[in-house]
Formats: structure tokens, C-alpha cells, sequence
């Protein structure tokens, strides 16, 4: 991929809304996953159910009352993750859009989204299917309807933003938002946009919660630190703004960070049948893709931001690829066992905190190994649950 520079971040998460409280509580190594308060669902039938939600979200207090009621939660936590990603980059301010320079076509037209999800509002579907199922479909809520389509989080980012390039949503699992990044390298590579809003987004269901529960996913804690807070299912939105080189610096925009390279790789499991898959070998193959396109080798890497969760299986498949990948010398950390696992945003979180460990702002969740020094250069790894596996490098902006 062409070298694409980050200029801003919106991050909406059980760490924490906005990106100084996000930064703070990375730095204080806070665990909120080890919380046992669910707000999203009734959860007094299921014993010990632990989620990171976002706590005491009220998009109102971001967005303004009107316009809610037709929002589900997944949409209401990607459209102020947009809102504080243009403001952060400077392509909005005071909730209007920067003036264009003179000749120029408004920014409103130049800037777009590329967002990734992996289960949709669950919630809105659920609930239509049971009133379908156990009532009449003719009482179904027909301004429901439109939050069972995958993509209507994304359509109203670009409705209550003003967004009037393109708006693209991936679905890849656990993948979905390092992907994300690398279709919006095509896309600017197209010149289709100036700038693109990408990352992921993911909200807390009972559906979603009970059906992890029912595949046996076992968030039990990190094998590679019995000491770790053990993880669990998280929601949030988080979003980088994503520009040519040479578009931020006509603009005079801050650069956060630079994203340098990509791979993908999928490994098929042994048995078709299998429902969750970790594959090793994949990640291995998407790291060292990623590196090759960077043209940086394993000792140009300081750390690893992994996707590690605190499912067992998965921890020690993606902690065995990055050692086969890179070695034993870069430090590996594990901000999911703050955040939560949250699926389809995992890879933007990552690249979020990435931000806050290039400035140094961040030094905990050390799953292997210890952080020494500045980080000059990054690996983010996502691991999906069906033998994908992606990895992206990053650069600090301030080299």
C-alpha cells in the first residue's frame, strides 16, 4: 500500500469517549472489563455475565435531542465517533465543515467512510423477529426496518454528517477494520476522496452476548499473564482520518501517525465443519505481508498491538504467529483486556491506541515481553474466528 497518514481519531469505547479520556485511561491501565454491571440487556438470567459497554452513553449529549429515536445504538455510537474523528482532524469545527480554499470543492464533497462491522444492529433484528415469530409481522415497526440492513449504521454517519463522497461498510469478522484501511488505500490510491473516515464499529446485544455463550467462547484470561484481568465482550466505535501525505500538508493538518503496511492471509481448518477456527499459520503469513509491503523488517518493530482477548485458544494461536512472525524482541500488549472484545471495531481500537503508544501516553496491558523506549514502528494483528487473519504496520508521526 501507498504510505497513508492518520490526522485525526474519534473513539467511543468502555474506556472511555473522546480521544484525551480514551488516552488517560490507556495510561492508567484501567480494566473495565472487569466490571460486572450490564446496562445493554437485562442480564440477571445469565450468572456472571461480564461485557465492556460503554457506560452511561447518551449520544444526546454529543448529537443534540432531535433525531434520536430513529438511531439504535450501534448507530448512535459510529455517528459520534464520526463527529469527534472530523473535529479532531481539523476538517470540522463548532460542528461546521472548514472553509475550502478558494476554487476548491467544499470538504462536505471530498471526505467519506469506509467502516467495517460484523454483526450488524442484532439488536433491531431480534427484535423485529420476535414480534414476526411470536406475534403477527403486521405489527412489526416498519422505522425499524431499515437498521436490519448491515450497512444503515454508515448511512447515517454520511446523513447526520454531512458526508458526500463515498460510504463503504466490510464485514470480515474480527478482520473487518485492518481490511477496512485497505480498501480505503485503493479508494484514495482512485483519488475517489480526499480523506476517509475509517475504523469500526460494535454495539452490546443480548443476542449477541448469548450466542457467544452458546458457541463455548471462552473468555478466561490470558495464558501469557495469568495476572491480566480475564477478558470478555466489549462494544465501541473508533474511527482514523486517513489522507494522502501530500492532502494533509496542502491542508495543514497534524499527522498522528503513518500506516505503511498490510497483509491478509486465511488458512482453512482441518475439519469444514468447524465453527471457530484459530489459524497460526494465517497471521503469520498476513505479518510478514504486512512488513514485505512496508519494506521494513521484524527488527524495525517495537511493539505488537494484539488482538489478544483473554479466549485461551485464540490467545496462544495469534501469541505463537507473531513470535514465529517477529521474534521474541518486540513487546506485546493487549488493550482488549480493557476494552473488551469488540469484534468488528477491534482493529480501529487498535489503531486508536497505537496513537496513544506512539506518544507514549500508554505503557500497560504487556501481555510478552517489556516496552522500552519510544515506538518508532508498530504491528496491529486481528485474528478472525474462521481461519483470517490480517496485520497492518504503522509508523509514528513524528519520526
Amino acid at each position: 500500500m501507498n504510505p497513508r497518514v492518520v490526522t485525526g481519531v474519534g473513539v467511543v469505547s468502555a474506556l472511555g469517549v473522546g480521544r484525551d479520556p480514551f488516552f488517560a485511561a490507556l495510561r492508567a491501565g484501567t480494566r473495565t472489563s472487569q466490571e460486572a454491571r450490564v446496562e445493554s440487556f437485562d442480564a440477571s438470567k445469565y450468572p456472571r455475565a461480564r461485557v465492556a459497554e460503554v457506560r452511561d452513553f447518551d449520544a444526546a449529549q454529543y448529537l443534540g435531542a432531535r433525531g434520536m429515536r430513529t438511531l439504535d445504538r450501534l448507530s448512535k455510537l459510529l455517528v459520534v465517533a464520526a463527529r469527534q474523528c472530523l473535529h479532531d482532524a481539523a476538517l470540522k469545527t463548532g460542528g461546521q465543515w472548514v472553509e475550502a480554499p478558494s476554487g476548491e470543492s467544499p470538504w462536505a464533497t471530498r471526505v467519506g467512510l469506509v467502516v467495517s462491522n460484523a454483526y450488524g444492529s442484532l439488536e433491531a433484528i431480534t427484535e423485529l423477529d420476535r414480534v414476526a415469530l411470536l406475534e403477527d409481522p403486521r405489527y412489526i415497526n416498519p422505522s425499524r426496518f431499515p437498521l436490519t440492513v448491515s450497512n444503515t449504521a454508515a448511512g447515517y454517519v454520511s446523513i447526520w454528517e454531512d458526508l458526500r463522497a463515498l460510504n463503504v461498510s466490510v464485514s470480515d469478522g474480527n478482520c473487518g477494520a485492518l481490511d477496512a484501511v485497505a480498501c480505503a488505500d485503493m479508494l484514495l490510491g482512485g483519488a475517489r476522496a480526499d480523506v476517509l473516515l475509517v475504523g469500526g464499529a460494535e454495539a452490546m446485544s443480548e443476542p449477541l452476548f448469548v450466542a457467544f455463550r452458546r458457541l463455548g467462547a471462552d473468555f478466561g484470561g490470558c495464558e501469557a499473564d495469568a495476572s491480566s484481568a480475564s477478558g470478555c465482550l466489549g462494544e465501541g466505535a473508533a474511527l482514523v482520518a486517513l489522507e494522502t501525505p501530500e492532502i494533509a500538508r496542502a491542508r495543514g493538518a497534524s499527522v498522528l501517525a503513518e500506516v505503511v503496511g498490510y497483509g491478509t492471509s486465511f488458512q482453512p481448518p482441518a475439519h469444514p465443519g468447524s465453527l471457530l477456527y484459530a489459524a497460526s499459520g494465517a497471521l503469520t503469513k498476513a505479518i510478514e505481508d504486512a512488513l514485505a509491503d512496508a519494506r521494513l523488517t521484524r527488527d524495525d518493530i517495537d511493539l505488537v498491538i494484539s488482538g489478544v482477548s483473554g479466549m485461551r485458544a485464540f490467545d496462544g494461536a495469534e501469541l505463537a504467529a507473531i513470535e514465529t512472525a517477529l521474534g521474541s524482541r518486540p513487546c506485546v500488549v493487549a488493550p482488549k483486556l480493557g476494552l473488551g472484545e469488540t469484534l468488528g471495531a477491534g482493529g480501529a481500537m487498535a489503531m486508536a491506541s497505537a496513537l496513544a503508544y506512539f506518544r507514549e501516553e500508554a505503557r500497560d496491558y504487556v501481555v510478552r515481553g517489556e516496552l522500552r523506549g519510544p515506538v518508532r514502528a508498530l504491528v496491529v494483528t486481528s485474528m478472525g474466528y474462521y481461519g483470517n487473519a490480517s496485520a497492518l504496520v504503522m509508523r509514528s508521526g513524528s519520526r
